[in-house]
């Protein structure tokens, strides 16, 4: 990579992991985008889990004391099943698939899931909530919105839901490392670099949103989420339907 290269993408990743630190996800839908500008589509998505295994693990370390581990465990066993048929099934990513699913995703978000009842305190729930992050965070890369669906209408406040959101990001962004593991290593030393130097600035923007959070209402916190994560699918979705033309 170029220094100019270098210094954007530390740049991005400051940027990115600070919305995160506030919002749980957008951060990271827009580290994908720009990483897959960069990178082949498997790649990217392994780089992409690398970052932001440093981000949202920083983030959940910040939030430590509002981690729920019994989510954690019951997520993470959904997470280990869906890795696990999708190595079964050799599935392989394409860009196209991954920018309109993404690009999709943000349709979840607005759902009425008052009415769905979703609720990730609720064992059966947590644990079809691990099996479809699993199957979307190996199949495109990220599943922050389908995440938030499941606990954007818990009783759980702001704090608990960003830190257990953090925790279960940190499995599911290291699942996926491990999925695309192959495609990451023949990465040259100085891609390398670039990415090692890069991650440690995600723990200074995830540290810089979650002050910003504590300053947030729940209110403005859920709003705010819901048409930030839309800005971005449009963008995604946008870009997948340019190519198939």
């Amino acid at each position: 990579m170029t220094v100019v290269i270098l210094i954007g993408m530390a740049v991005t990743v400051f940027l990115t992991s600070l919305l995160s630190g506030i919002f749980g996800m957008a951060g990271g839908l827009i580290l994908l985008w720009v990483l897959l500008f960069l990178f082949p589509v498997g790649t990217a998505i392994a780089i992409h889990g690398v970052i932001q295994m440093v981000s949202n693990g920083s983030r959940a370390w910040f939030s430590r004391a509002y981690i729920d581990y019994r989510i954690l465990g019951i997520l993470g066993l959904g997470l280990l099943i869906s890795s696990i048929v999708l190595l079964i099934v050799d599935y392989q990513p394409d860009i196209i698939v991954v920018s309109i699913a993404i690009g999709l995703m943000p349709i979840l978000v607005w759902l009425p899931v008052s009415k769905l009842q979703l609720d990730a305190s609720r064992p059966h729930h947590a644990l079809v909530c691990g099996l479809i992050a699993g199957a979307l965070t190996v199949g495109v890369g990220v599943s922050g919105p389908t995440i938030d669906i499941f606990f954007i209408r818990t009783q759980m406040d702001r704090r608990k839901v960003i830190a257990t959101k953090a925790a279960v990001q940190v499995a599911s962004h290291a699942t996926k490392v491990a999925f695309y593991w192959n495609a990451a290593s023949a990465l040259p030393p100085a891609d390398w670099i670039s990415i090692l130097l890069a991650a440690p600035i995600a723990i200074l923007g995830a540290r810089a949103g979650n002050g910003i959070l504590q300053k947030m209402t729940d209110a403005n916190f859920r709003a705010w989420t819901r048409w930030i994560v839309t800005g971005v699918g449009a963008v995604y979705f946008t870009q997948g339907v340019l190519r198939l033309i």
